[in-house]
């Protein structure tokens, strides 16, 4: 039985290539995926364990607001010069140096614009030449215009020592200093992990990048020798008390390393999602082509059943050719994704300018893969294989076409799991906790699942009409009844390409309908005619200056212009987000803001207005307290004054500007609402406008299509990476559908013989059997162009009061291009089969058994 197995596989050997293929791309996502953020996780790993192999223990403050270790720009406080001398008097400590170092410093390039850097903009102070850093040209800076930059900032901006060099820092405007060093880190690396890195003098870089002198944010401990990093941690926490954050190197490393891995996680949930489509659609796909196999070998297993072949042996025999395919797909599969994630791996590094750790090969991803590979096989196949034995050993002495059985069975177990599909949809999407996901997505594919168990009860029906479209000709007529001769196959055939349209079709529609609310909400909410905002890329906000401020204020042609500010900070012992205006009167009439309850026309300190549905949420009304620390540490207990209507724009708790100067990180305006005069136009009052910001290279000013036009983008910008992966899902099913007809012209050898010899050209066989194959693939599309935007005006309708949906908005122009695609695609996958018809010998077809 095993050679006759292995004899069967090996003699179909396009069949086995086509089913393995279809192994290989569901498993390389998910081998892919993991191979990836294992590589960058090891790479981060080296990355901070060399910043901090020079540490013996760091001391910054605690923030109240954040973890040091995030990276927020709410976690940096300042500590205070005198420390470091009380610090060096602790038991154990050898020498205390305190530094600067935080980001902030955006530079400005002879091109006008910021130097971008994703890993970070850095400044700090010049603390002189250690383990870590190393002049490589010019020298220390000495005065309050000298700076020293990193080698990496140098490279990518040409800057050279002599240059002048524009600087926006953390505390200050924009500003000219003279490069006169450019140094690298150990190891002759010219950044750490592709940052860009500004060192000033001491006084400095506590002015510019903490806003004060005689402070520093960081002080790095060396500990005397015989004195463990631990035991000289102990001591200094002992010492310094809970107000500090005191961590060795090794503790430091590990903590960045590990924020870096929790975002590297996403990273891991993204492309497994896609993983996981692909291998559904697989699933169709194998399924589809044991199935058929098995109708094929009908006579060749029942004349082995009738030589003495036990049913135990029949479905053995055909989980062996499952177990075969699964494990050569999944190691190819492997193989291919492990290429992928060393790529993507590649050029991350290469774009953030990091040394990679090298190619690893992680056992998870190893196990993951062939496990899911050579399970999705089995169980595709297992089915088949119990058909398989119910042969009966008398059917190798007759035809043994089988004729499809009823689709009762079928159609109500694809009506309990679609019910149960949509039930979990509804529930998850009504809001059920730290359930909310695994239900929304258990719902998605239980719905999927369940529409492609009803698709054979609807496929002759539909099929029937779209082959209509193709009847105007004989080809065109056998072509239609053909892929609606056997429903069960042309339903699962057609449910590989409708998993994938489906879910296209259902991110368009939330992408389309949240792109056309954020336009309805701006267009409705919003009376200013210009905004001035930057894009922020890192924990530093882009900045209106002050002064920037006060000359548009001042500009003749505007009318009302009003600032806003935000910042993280610890609400009642909850980290939040809270915003702060300038002008409160001017905000409201930009934001149409009207008192719900209490007054709103003005904020004064230790007060804090809120929007009804904020206030709803949380149970407050006028007079209720919160207790907010603030990120630069003042705890202040506010009392709420006033609560205003909800709108697309200015929600949440807003905070006097009084209080907002003295305890945020970032006090300054960081977006700006302008309305200009009455018969002022608008392109006249932001070229006015733009004057003004000339000199500032962060914010730009928008007009509000302008605006709804850029937040549009991003959505089309992310729906089009969506695709892309998806499309290599609907690859898999394209396979399918080359897969069903290539096993189909096999099973129609006679017929297509005797077609011929009645008079069928070989050009009207070309078209008969691409006929075929284009009323599948847009049987699939059609079926999966409803659901899909059935799943996603169920969603949007769903989150509409939690999002801020409006009405549902189809992406029509995406779907026609989907039929258009299908027609196209459908064409392609019947190219194979239709050139193997048209091959055919007439005689030797006519005598096919």
């Amino acid at each position: 039985m095993l050679r006759a197995t292995l004899k069967s596989l090996l003699a179909r050997k396009l069949r086995l290539i086509l089913s393995t293929l279809a192994v290989v791309l569901s498993v390389m996502f998910v081998s892919g995926s993991l191979v990836l953020t294992d590589t960058l996780g090891r790479t981060f790993d080296n990355v901070f364990s060399n910043i901090y192999s020079y540490t013996d223990v760091q001391v910054s403050a605690k923030s109240e607001t954040a973890d040091a270790a995030s990276g927020n720009s709410s976690a940096i406080l300042p500590v205070p010069a005198s420390d470091v001398a009380r610090i060096e008097k602790i038991d154990g400590v050898r020498k205390a140096t305190g530094s600067v170092f935080v980001s902030g410093a955006r530079v400005i390039g002879k091109n006008g614009k910021v130097v971008i850097s994703q890993s970070g903009q850095f400044g700090g102070s010049w603390t002189g030449e250690d383990e870590l850093t190393k002049l490589i040209s010019g020298r220390a800076p000495s005065a309050p215009d000298e700076i020293v930059i990193n080698n990496g900032l140098a490279k990518q901006a040409k800057f050279a020592v002599g240059d002048p060099v524009d600087i926006i820092a953390r505390a200050e405007a924009r500003k000219t200093y003279k490069v006169v060093g450019i140094m690298q880190y150990a190891g002759n690396r010219d950044s750490m992990a592709g940052e860009t890195t500004v060192l000033f003098t001491e006084a400095t870089a506590q002015q510019v990048m903490l806003g004060e002198t005689d402070v520093f944010n960081v002080i790095d401990v060396k500990g005397k020798d015989g004195v463990t990093d631990n035991q000289l941690r102990d001591n200094i926490k002992a010492a310094l008390g809970p107000k500090y954050t005191v961590q060795t190197g090794d503790e430091l490393s590990k903590a960045s390393s590990e924020a870096i891995r929790g975002l590297l996680k996403y990273f891991n949930y993204f492309f497994l999602g896609f993983g996981t489509i692909a291998l559904l659609v697989g699933v169709f796909l194998i399924l589809n082509t044991f199935s058929i196999i098995v109708s094929q070998r009908t006579q060749e297993l029942a004349l082995l059943r009738a030589m003495g072949a036990s049913r135990w042996q029949i479905i053995r025999s055909v989980l062996i050719e499952a177990l075969l395919i699964g494990t050569v797909g999944s190691l190819f599969g492997f193989l291919v994704g492990m290429g992928l994630g060393a790529a993507g791996a590649s050029a991350f590094t290469s774009l953030a300018k990091m040394d990679s750790a090298g190619l690893g090969l992680p056992v998870a991803a190893i196990v993951t893969s062939f496990t899911i590979g050579i399970l999705v096989t089995m169980i595709s196949a297992v089915l088949p294989a119990i058909k398989a034995a119910r042969v009966a050993p008398i059917a190798a002495m007759r035809d043994a076409a089988t004729t499809d059985k009823p689709l009762t069975g079928i159609t109500i177990g694809g009506g309990v799991v679609t019910a149960v599909g949509v039930g979990s949809l509804s529930w998850g999407l009504a809001g059920a906790g730290d359930a909310t996901l695994l239900l929304v997505f258990g719902g998605v594919l239980l719905t999927l699942i369940g529409v492609a168990l009803l698709a054979p009860l609807i496929s002759r029906p539909l099929v029937a009409g779209l082959g209509s479209v193709f009847s105007w000709s004989v080809p065109g007529k056998l072509g239609r009844r053909n892929s609606s001769r056997n429903p069960r196959r042309t339903a699962i055939t057609a449910g590989a390409v409708m998993v994938g349209i489906a879910i296209i079709t259902m991110i368009s529609t939330i992408f389309s309908s949240l792109s056309t609310a954020i336009g309805e909400s701006v267009e409705k909410d919003l009376q200013a005619d210009l905004i001035v905002y930057g894009q922020q890329t890192s924990d530093v906000p882009p900045i209106i200056q002050p002064d920037e401020l006060k000359q548009i204020k001042a500009l003749p042609q505007l009318q009302t212009v009003a600032s806003v500010t935000y910042d993280v900070v610890s609400l009642n012992g909850k980290q939040d987000f809270v915003l702060a205006y300038d002008d409160v009167p001017a905000v409201i009439t930009v934001l149409k803001l009207h008192p719900v309850a209490g007054r709103i026309d003005h904020i004064d300190s230790g007060e804090f207005t809120v929007d009804e549905k904020t206030a709803k949420e949380r149970k407050y009304t006028v007079g209720s307290t919160i207790q907010v620390t603030f990120a630069k540490g003042q705890t202040k207990t506010l009392t709420l004054v006033g609560i205003t209507n909800s709108t697309s724009n200015g929600n949440g708790v807003v905070v006097s500007n009084t209080d907002a100067q003295a305890g945020f990180t970032f006090p300054q305006p960081i977006q700006a609402l302008v309305k200009a005069k009455d018969g002022v136009a608008v392109d006249d009052a932001k070229a006015a406008v733009e004057g003004v910001l000339k000199n500032n290279p962060e914010v730009s000013v928008q007009t509000k299509k302008e605006l709804v036009g850029s937040s549009q983008q991003q959505f089309d910008v992310a729906l089009v990476i969506v695709q892309v992966l998806l499309f290599i899902a609907l690859g898999i099913s394209v396979l399918g559908v080359i897969n069903t007809l290539l096993l189909s012209v096999i099973e129609r050898t006679r017929e297509l013989g005797m077609l011929r010899a009645i008079g069928l050209r070989r050009r009207q066989t070309w078209s008969m059997v691409t006929i075929e194959s284009v009323v599948i693939t847009l049987f699939g599309t059609v079926l999966g162009l409803v659901v899909g935007a059935g799943l996603g005006a169920a969603t949007v309708t769903a989150l509409k009061s939690v999002i801020g949906f409006g009405a549902v908005t189809l992406p029509w122009g995406y779907m026609i291009a989907y039929i258009i695609g299908a027609v196209i695609v459908g064409a392609v996958a019947g190219l194979i089969p239709a050139i193997r018809a048209v091959r055919l010998n007439v005689l030797n077809a006519i005598a096919y058994e």
